[in-house]
């Protein structure tokens, strides 16, 4: 069956009775992820500092008879991951799974580092580096509780190869990719799995955002370039990703780092394309 074709009511219930927390669920892959988990069976906790794509959320899988349960939270701030982790506890006996999806980058902020100012550095570290060490503070002693469970982290393309332009961020998510592997060898022994996904060229929001040519940005050119499958990626085809690292059919996955970019980081420079030969070529 072509991954991209399946429905939600055709899943096999394997997130049934799982508790699972994922960051930045109001829109985008974290939005697909809530969705997808809560019809696996999942009683999924969104954590979305935008109350108005978390509740549309939480209405949505409801609407679908799944369930969720929408807390507005800054992941960039301890006082606040805990009070949701808090809640997280009071509703529930167990934590299962921990999605650390909420990212940022700041388009014509982030950039080259001797052009980044430092409040900006700071904030994209707040939220796309700190959040991870607030939310596995909480969640990690419920999962060693619940006899163990699954991280998922979130990194990028930029974790794994150098991409310009976009220094702050690509920190960030190079920090994610060592995290995850520290993580899993330390909390391995207790049952917690650790493992992360590397997105890159998904259809989503902060795709445009994300690229370093801004405006000048030519989508048709880097997918020919760029992609080997030649297309965009969905945030559904990266739900599905996660869906199977929060799942029993991952169980001996631990420490791994999974390029889900339709090949783009085994492709070459991001740099400075030779646009013009592309587009001869397409």
């Amino acid at each position: 069956m072509n991954p991209i074709s399946i429905k939600y009511e055709e899943l096999d219930m394997r997130l049934a009775n799982k508790i699972c927390a994922i960051t930045g669920a109001g829109k985008g892959i974290g939005r697909a992820a809530a969705e997808l988990f809560a019809a696996a069976g999942a009683r999924v906790f969104i954590l979305e500092f935008d109350e108005r794509t978390g509740l549309e959320t939480q209405s949505a899988i409801r609407r679908d008879g799944h369930q969720a349960i929408f807390i507005k939270c800054d992941v960039s701030d301890n006082a606040s991951v805990q009070a949701a982790f808090a809640r997280i506890a009071a509703e529930s006996d167990a934590l299962h799974v921990l999605y650390n999806n909420a990212s940022v980058y700041l388009n014509g902020k982030d950039g080259l580092i001797t052009d980044i100012e430092p409040e900006i550095w700071n904030r994209v570290l707040s939220i796309n580096l700190n959040s991870i060490y607030h939310c596995c503070r909480y969640a990690i002693p419920m999962m060693k509780n619940s006899g163990g469970g699954s991280i998922i982290n979130t990194a990028s393309s930029a974790g794994v190869i150098g991409i310009p332009r976009c220094d702050a961020y690509t920190a960030t998510k190079g920090a994610t990719v060592a995290l995850t592997r520290s993580l899993a060898s330390e909390y391995g022994r207790y049952g917690i799995r650790t493992n992360c996904i590397a997105p890159a060229a998904i259809a989503t929001d902060m795709i445009k955002e994300s690229n370093p040519d801004g405006d000048d940005f030519d989508s048709a050119t880097f997918i020919n370039l760029r992609t080997p499958l030649r297309r965009w990626g969905t945030p559904k085809e990266v739900a599905q990703l996660a869906l199977f690292l929060a799942s029993n059919d991952s169980s001996y996955l631990n420490g791994a780092i999974i390029a889900a970019d339709g090949g783009i980081t085994i492709n070459g420079d991001l740099a400075y394309p030779d646009i013009e030969s592309v587009k001869e070529l397409a």
